[in-house]
């Protein structure tokens, strides 16, 4: 542990600030300033030495919080970053996308500010690169096994590196143009710039693991001819069929879903749609207009935030339920993740919010484009949220953004037994029913966090492993649950 009397002497929670709204409005840089060493230290010093370290429970990866905490508080940063790495390959991504489980169960959090975790965490990533310490780890021996990984998102990363440095030979496969999956196309770049995932391809490059954009299975190449061609295979393609709002005006021009405006402004940011040949037709620009967001959790956030620096007239999300507390309530008892109001770094720039607001209709005008959305007060009947009678009226909308989750992966490009959940079925081991084809991510599960993306993708690469040799060294973090923590 840090500091024995850390959290008595130092009872504040203390983050890097953000930069100012007006500065951060006019880029899509990332929000925050650098940190202060000194204000880490302090922060990674109220680590308790709580016996039993929840954190761990919180965190699908096992993450060793309470040592790296220790290390970065004795100023031992390669220490930390091999404890880091010990349990997560790619900590620069969950350091800035994960929400955090592990502080919703931080022992400290029962009566004070949980510890910052997060922050800790991407520090010793961030300047773990910065020292040099973070190289390639080139495998001892090469297996002559081959395994194909379908996507480049964390989950398919992770288990392609695991398995490079396990010695197999790996190729991952994209359909993209550009690595990464929704880390590059469905986050923006205020909150992870992709000189991150850079970096970290980089590296895996140097480890021998292959890769091949703008290939879709099922288009280009089929799962069959990838199970002829390599021992095993690994879908992990994410679960990105949106939830649609099947209600009157649905086909209005300007009702769209959120993905099909984050991915061509993140395209737009590393300079797709620019210059005398780009094609900019699928670029979708709230400049001007009355923008309303259907859906409160970070996809709507990150939607806000993108509107705002497209310097929309206005920005409103709705949400449909009431608002959260602001602390937990009796029924999200410690060390549960709490529904609590969340105050994300789009939200300090701008925009509207509200609760308690059922969709009944999309409005358009005589061109078929959406003029308005009628929204009613939602009441809870029988347990069910349904629209108050009598409570109707018109918000003005120019844009309208579907941020209501992904059901689960496209399934008709694989042939694989689908659940009665949209996802991929597999046993405990991820395989499916196809011989030599396995599942790990939000293919398998369903839609979640990145942390468990990482956690499938590490876990995985064991039994693909195991698969391939009979045996493995490779860590195993997760196995997966019918249920499991989903978002």
């Amino acid at each position: 542990m840090a500091d024995p009397h850390g959290f008595l002497t130092v009872e504040h929670r203390e983050l890097p600030k953000r930069r100012p709204v007006p500065i951060r409005l006019m880029d899509y840089k990332e929000v925050y300033e650098a940190g202060d060493p000194e204000q880490l230290r302090r922060q990674a010093s109220r680590c308790m030495d709580c016996g039993i370290p929840f954190c761990h429970q919180g965190c699908p990866l096992g993450n060793l919080i309470p040592e790296f905490n220790d290390a970065m508080y004795r100023g031992e940063l390669p220490r930390a970053v091999e404890l880091l790495h010990a349990t997560n390959n790619f900590p620069e991504f969950t350091g800035r996308a994960c929400p955090a489980p592990c502080e919703n169960s931080c022992v400290l959090g029962i009566n004070q500010p949980a510890v910052t975790i997060k922050q800790v965490e991407v520090t010793i990533v961030d300047q773990g690169f910065d020292a040099g310490l973070i190289q390639p780890i080139i495998p001892e021996r090469i297996t002559g096994q081959t395994v194909a990984v379908i996507g480049s998102g964390p989950t398919g990363l992770a288990a392609a590196q695991q398995l490079t440095r396990a010695g197999h030979t790996v190729v991952v496969y994209e359909r993209a143009d550009r690595l990464g999956g929704l880390l590059r196309y469905g986050i923006p770049d205020f909150k992870l710039e992709k000189h991150h995932i850079d970096r970290r391809l980089d590296q895996m490059r140097a480890e021998g693991t292959r890769f091949k954009t703008s290939v879709e299975v099922g288009r280009d190449v089929t799962l069959e001819s990838l199970r002829s061609s390599f021992d095993a295979v690994i879908v992990c393609t994410g679960a990105t069929v949106p939830r649609d709002m099947p209600i009157p005006g649905r086909d209005l021009d300007g009702v769209e879903f959120a993905m099909d405006y984050l991915v061509p402004s993140n395209r737009d940011q590393a300079g797709d749609h620019r210059g005398p040949e780009a094609d900019s037709s699928a670029f979708i620009d709230a400049a001007g207009k009355h923008v309303i967001i259907i859906g409160g959790g970070d996809t709507g956030a990150d939607c806000l935030g993108t509107a705002l620096r497209q310097k929309a007239a206005s920005v409103t999300t709705l949400a449909i339920g009431a608002q959260p507390p602001a602390e937990r309530s009796e029924s999200d008892p410690w060390p549960t993740v709490p529904r609590i109001f969340e105050v994300q770094s789009s939200h300090e720039e701008g925009g509207t919010r509200k609760y308690l607001a059922s969709t009944t209709r999309f409005v358009g005008d005589d061109t078929g484009r959406v003029s308005g959305i009628e929204v009613a007060e939602t009441q809870f009947v029988d347990g069910r949220r349904i629209p108050t009678p009598g409570t109707e009226h018109v918000l003005e909308a120019d844009l309208v953004l579907l941020a209501l989750g992904f059901s689960g992966p496209e399934s008709d490009s694989f042939g694989l037994d689908v659940a009665d959940s949209g996802a991929f079925t597999r046993d405990d081991s991820y395989a499916s029913e196809t011989p030599g084809v396995f599942v790990a991510g939000d293919a398998g599960r369903g839609q979640s966090l990145i942390v468990w993306g990482i956690a499938e993708g590490r876990a995985a690469a064991a039994e693909v492993d195991r698969f391939l040799t009979g045996s493995t060294r490779l860590p195993a973090p997760v196995q997966p649950t019918d249920e499991g923590f989903k978002c």
